[in-house]
């Protein structure tokens, strides 16, 4: 009588798929903690890294919806620049902060729509679409700030944003919150699996009934909140907007994304998966400032796994 063990083997690209960027999580915690024990294994640290990767996560998961269309955004860096400058001159100016907040939030939406109705009204891939409006962006951050760094924020937002929550910072408990949202977004509900047709076949989506333009503002104004939320979180935890804030995140944005298991050609990727990729940044950025790693060499580092990331997708797409 056959047997079915074939079936039930484990394939590469099953294994890849699921225990893939949990695995390269561990690894490199293991790592760390045989290179620096004495400053692993302390509640501080574990503290700092969830803090400093709740930017990378929130930024990533507005990503990781622009690279589900097969798309993608390069204007998020401007979009938290110019956030939470907004933010932060309304807090100054006497604006109370939830207020502040909820208008730096809606700025990021409003960057985003903007890049959606360029996308949808030109035709043009989003990468050039987001190439200039990160440029456009990041101007209008210098201008309205003169090129000079704000703060005296409100004590109240500085004190909220500093908690802890059982030794969880309040910044990862937001971009926690965030992740879950969207998770339900993409599992159970029409405009999720909408996105994943669009992505996954263009053509046939359309097709299918799907309103093409709709969806891609909806997904560029997602990616702008994501944004905006990450510009108050790195408010709160840098304590001053500074005009060249967050420069280069897109980088950190399209890797953490790519890392956790998104595809580059579309239609195929997790909220958890890219969670993981987030740490996985955090926690590389971390260890290299540990380690005395020069920023420059970091950013090798970041291409290199940009790299990489987007060659294995391909190897395993092939494979499957």
């Amino acid at each position: 009588m056959p047997t079915k063990t074939k079936e039930r083997e484990l394939t590469f690209s099953q294994a890849w798929q699921r225990y893939g960027t949990l695995g390269i999580l561990v690894l490199l915690l293991v790592i760390l903690a045989i290179l620096r024990p004495s400053f692993f294994f302390k509640t501080s640290t574990i503290t700092q890294i969830l803090s400093q990767s709740s930017v990378n996560i929130l930024i990533a998961l507005g990503e990781f919806f622009a690279i589900l269309i097969a798309g993608i955004d390069l204007s998020v860096g401007s979009v938290v620049a110019l956030s939470g400058m907004f933010m932060a001159k309304l807090m100054v100016s006497g604006t109370s902060p939830i207020a502040a907040v909820l208008l730096g939030v809606l700025m990021g939406a409003l960057l985003g729509f903007i890049n959606g109705i360029l996308v949808n009204s030109t035709g043009l891939h989003p990468f050039i679409i987001t190439l200039g409006t990160q440029a456009i962006f990041r101007g209008v951050t210098l201008i309205i700030s003169d090129s000079s760094a704000v703060f005296g924020f409100p004590a109240s937002f500085s004190r909220f944003m500093a908690q802890r929550i059982f030794y969880v910072p309040v910044a990862a408990i937001i971009a926690i919150a965030v992740a879950l949202i969207l998770a339900f977004l993409t599992k159970q509900t029409k405009l999720g699996r909408n996105i994943y047709a669009l992505g996954g076949n263009r053509e046939s989506a359309w097709y299918s009934g799907i309103n093409i333009k709709l969806h891609t503002l909806i997904v560029f104004v997602i990616s702008g909140i994501c944004a905006g939320i990450a510009g108050v979180v790195l408010l709160g935890r840098v304590g001053s907007a500074e005009p060249a804030a967050a420069t280069g995140f897109e980088t950190y944005a399209i890797a953490a994304a790519i890392i956790g298991g998104t595809s580059f050609f579309g239609g195929k990727g997790k909220i958890f998966g890219v969670v993981m990729g987030g740490l996985i940044i955090g926690v590389i950025n971390f260890g290299m400032n540990l380690l005395s790693v020069s920023s420059t060499l970091q950013q090798v580092v970041m291409g290199a796994l940009i790299i990489g990331s987007v060659t294995l997708d391909r190897f395993v797409a092939g494979r499957k």
